[in-house]
């Protein structure tokens, strides 16, 4: 099971508002170009691939996260690609 992203220090922090993506198609619009992908992202968010969470029933995900997110599935291709 995968672990949450740490949690960022309140200096670097980005204005909540600013760094929230509401609903599902905002997130996929976020990471695939197109909110029409939006079945992507809850099959991601329901296979715990994702870090998204709800507000209600909106799902949420912030922007720094899901970068980070991104940048660590990066690194794990490159260390399995170097094994």
């Amino acid at each position: 099971m995968q672990s949450p992203p740490p949690s960022p220090t309140f200096s670097n922090l980005p204005e909540f508002s600013a760094d929230l993506l509401r609903g599902a198609d905002q997130i996929a619009e976020f990471l695939f170009g197109a909110a029409s992908e939006r079945r992507k992202v809850y099959h991601l968010a329901e296979t715990s691939r994702l870090p998204v969470f709800r507000l209600g029933s909106m799902l949420c995900a912030r922007r720094s996260v899901l970068l980070e997110w991104v940048a660590d599935q990066e690194d794990r291709g490159w260390k399995r690609a170097r094994q």
